[in-house]
């Protein structure tokens, strides 16, 4: 991986980072002084954002550390997959969260359903994701025991020259 591709990357997360830090303060500060109306649960939503900030926080924070592996080039190691795994929660999690925004705006949305559905679909394409990180998770898993295995022939290479 390239410096300019890491130095990209981590600028990118750095401001995806401070953003999700600036919605929650922000959400902090309406459910601190913003009364709700009685439209919609907002007390609920915004706590719901709070903690989808979060998730969101982990997955990047563990982002920064598999992008610090991959420079250094350890990656490929079983100190990766805490990162991995910590990703996949994020992941889930976020899902989870989605969903229960779809059901605290289900009862709005006895007229029209299918916002409904859709937004059920795009929590379960959430979910998709989380698949994806796994399979890429034992892909992980599959190079870290090849490279266990090739660092043993070496050393046993090593011993017969």
């Amino acid at each position: 991986m390239g410096k300019l591709t890491v130095r990209a990357l981590r600028a990118v997360l750095a401001v995806v980072l401070t953003g999700t830090v600036f919605v929650q303060a922000l959400m902090v500060w309406a459910l601190a002084t913003d009364p709700e109306d009685g439209s919609l649960p907002l007390t609920p939503l915004r706590v719901i954002v709070i903690l989808g900030m979060v998730s969101a926080q982990v997955a990047l924070v563990c982002v920064w550390r598999l992008v610090t592996m991959v420079r250094r080039g350890t990656v490929f190691s079983h100190a990766a997959f805490r990162y991995v795994d910590a990703v996949i929660g994020a992941i889930v999690a976020a899902a989870l969260l989605w969903f229960a925004v779809t059901a605290i705006n289900a009862p709005g949305q006895r007229e029209d359903p299918g916002v409904t559905v859709i937004m059920g679909g795009v929590g379960l394409a959430i979910l998709g994701v989380a698949l994806i990180v796994l399979v890429l998770r034992m892909l992980l898993a599959q190079a870290v025991a090849r490279d266990v295995e090739a660092a043993q022939m070496r050393a046993e290479l090593d011993e017969v020259i």
